[in-house]
């Protein structure tokens, strides 16, 4: 008998549809924004300190400063790092130690999911704002206010406005008391940047809707919540935390820069 007929005669070919696709590597930027963010943590580095200059990273890394740029700004969308023009890159807050990567491919935004983790995100923030209201502390009202006033001295600073806009978001759940709550949100808040602001992050287009005419508009999207925080109006509060969401999906969807 032949190898052919061996073959013929053997049993039919393998059904190879259970092996999952390969996922991509992960892009240089973002092995640099993890480098970074272990860094920060590794050394305990305080807030307000300043990270060496894209030129001094670049060299240490050994990449390009548009792939140091490109991880700057990842670190930006996580409210972790912001950059002030002409001075460079600060640490805004550190990062949770316990925030891990795990879920993160479940949280990563496709077709598919889209629209499951924009309402995941908003459950997870009006569950925190409606346990911020309910304990209604003086110190929370002051955190609260306090991210808003950075949010508004932000204003025309892309990269500014996007890790102060992610900290606003973070300090109103992180109200609830809840770390686990505060971590999940950040999680999926953060994947949801990561997709809105993709141009951004590969070739500096500023979205439209972060324009230095579109100013007054954004604020109006976030005062309102820490207005009804200061209310204790629950009502006005789960508006306010819906408006912005529905924003935030409109540029999703739309993904334009």
């Amino acid at each position: 008998m032949t190898r052919d007929q061996g073959a013929a005669a053997g049993t039919s070919d393998v059904d190879f549809g259970g092996l999952e696709p390969v996922a991509p590597p992960p892009r240089l930027s973002d092995t640099i924004a993890e480098r970074i963010r272990d860094f920060i943590v590794g050394q305990n580095l305080e807030e307000g300190t300043r990270l060496p200059s894209e030129r001094a990273l670049a060299e240490r890394f050994g990449a390009s400063r548009p792939t140091v740029s490109q991880a700057i700004k990842t670190l930006s969308l996580m409210g972790l790092v912001e950059s002030r023009r002409g001075s460079g890159a600060y640490v805004l807050r550190r990062p949770d130690k316990a925030l891990g990567t795990q879920g993160q491919s479940l949280l990563s935004p496709t077709a598919d999911n889209l629209e499951h983790l924009v309402e995941l995100r908003l459950w997870l923030e009006s569950l925190g704002v409606q346990r911020a209201i309910e304990q209604g502390t003086e110190a929370g009202l002051k955190q609260a206010r306090s991210a808003l006033a950075r949010l508004s001295d932000s204003v025309g600073e892309t990269s500014t406005w996007i890790a102060a806009d992610t900290v606003f978001h973070a300090t109103v759940v992180d109200l609830a008391g809840n770390p686990l709550l505060t971590a999940l949100y950040e999680q999926v808040h953060t994947s949801l940047l990561e997709y809105e602001y993709q141009h951004w992050v590969e070739s500096d287009r500023v979205p439209r809707w972060l324009a230095p005419d579109e100013a007054d508009s954004q604020l109006a999207l976030h005062a309102p919540i820490v207005e009804a925080l200061e209310r204790a109006d629950l009502k006005a509060a789960m508006a306010a935390v819906r408006r912005h969401n529905d924003v935030m999906r409109e540029h999703l969807l739309s993904r334009e820069a």
